[in-house]
Parts: structure tokens; C-alpha cells; sequence
């Protein structure tokens, strides 16, 4: 441009100002366009719910011994026991009809009788009080019931020594009960049958005779 075009068009420029040539882009290749913004390196986070933590790191299970072996006749034995009371003998033949092996029953008996769910002493101490008051069972029938249950011989007579020797009066209060029920007997056919009857309890002979005649004396019932 000559310099009189410059002075013609110096008014124009004045009026309207100059225009700002646009910023030169800067050349970029066609490959560059291509290539992904490279992203910093973020290490991994798991998420989990609100409240929850990860897993922690799983430890090796250490493996019990003879763990199912054992579950399975704790399980039978526990279950036989919350059913009644047993000695030692009546646990091992128990256990031995669910074909268990004689190793695992002697162990099984010997965990049960260390954590006193097994105690012959106990349970014959229990089973004489029991079938005394509530059966009114003498010396003789309260002995065979405890051999019945295969209980240890010294845990028998440890029991039967707790019981006491009131023989004749607990023998003389069940009969001077039974009495009345016999009106209308004979005397020979009271004293019989009463006598019988304590028999069956487990008394001895002396004893049921005296407990007889102090239960039919001529001030109890009357007899043909």
C-alpha cells in the first residue's frame, strides 16, 4: 500500500479503529489430535456399601481333628442326655447301637463325665430321692432300679447310705394310706393284700409286718 492510500484511508481507521488480527492457531498434526490425554496413575480403590468394610485377608483354616467325627457323636450323645439323665454304662451302650467306633465312645464318655454331664454318683443320689417320695419305694426295689440303670457299684451304695433308715415310718405311712381301700376285707385277706403291697414297694419282711399291724389296728378301719 503506497502512501497516499495510507493518508486516504487515516480517517476511516481513525473513525472505526484498526482491526486485531486474529491469534495465529498453533499447528497441530493430525496424529497429535489422535492421542489420548495422558491421565496421572491412580491406584485402585474398592467400593463397598455404607456400613461395610472389605474382606479382610483370608487367613489359612487350620484343620480340627477328627472335626466331623466328633460333631456327629457330641451331637447324638447331647441329644440322648437332654432327653433323661444316664450313667456311664447306659451312655457307652447307647452309643455303641449308632455304630459308633469303641475309641470314639470311650472318648466321647470321658469329655461327657469331665464336664459333669455324666456323673453316676449324681444321678443315683437323684433317682433315690425322686423314686423314694414320689413312689415310695423301699431299700430292696430303690437297689434294683440303680443296678437296672448300670450305675457304678460305689455310687450305688454311696446312695443308699444318703437314704436314711426311716424304713419303718415311710413303710407304715403308705400303708396306714392303703387301708382304707381295703374295707370290707376280712382281717387274714387286709393283712394279705397290704402286705403284698409294701412288698412290691421294695420292703423287707420285717418292716411290712410292722408297718401291717400298726396300719390295721382295731382303732383304723373296720374289717369282717
Amino acid at each position: 500500500m503506497s502512501s497516499s492510500d495510507r493518508e486516504r484511508l487515516a480517517p476511516v481507521t481513525h473513525l472505526f479503529g484498526a482491526a486485531t488480527p486474529a491469534p495465529r492457531a498453533e499447528s497441530v498434526s493430525p496424529s497429535e489430535k489422535l492421542r489420548p490425554e495422558r491421565l496421572p496413575e491412580v491406584e485402585p480403590r474398592v467400593e463397598t456399601e455404607p456400613g461395610f468394610e472389605a474382606d479382610p485377608p483370608r487367613q489359612p483354616k487350620l484343620a480340627a481333628r477328627g472335626e466331623g467325627k466328633f460333631e456327629r457323636i457330641s451331637n447324638v450323645s447331647m441329644y440322648a442326655l437332654a432327653r433323661r439323665g444316664m450313667s456311664s454304662r447306659e451312655m457307652r451302650d447307647y452309643l455303641s447301637t449308632r455304630e459308633f467306633d469303641a475309641d470314639e465312645i470311650e472318648i466321647e464318655v470321658a469329655r461327657l463325665e469331665g464336664v459333669a454331664l455324666i456323673d453316676d454318683g449324681a444321678l443315683a443320689e437323684t433317682l433315690v430321692r425322686t423314686l423314694r417320695d414320689r413312689k415310695g419305694l423301699g431299700r430292696g426295689a430303690l437297689t434294683a432300679e440303680l443296678r437296672r440303670r448300670n450305675l457304678d457299684s460305689t455310687a450305688i451304695e454311696a446312695a443308699m447310705e444318703s437314704a436314711g433308715d426311716d424304713e419303718l415310718l415311710r413303710a407304715t405311712e403308705i400303708a396306714v394310706k392303703r387301708a382304707p381301700q381295703l374295707r370290707g376285707l376280712d382281717s387274714q385277706t387286709a393283712k394279705r393284700r397290704l402286705g403284698a403291697f409294701l412288698m412290691r414297694k421294695g420292703y423287707n419282711g420285717s418292716v411290712v409286718q410292722a408297718a401291717v399291724a400298726a396300719a390295721l389296728t382295731p382303732s383304723g378301719p373296720v374289717f369282717r
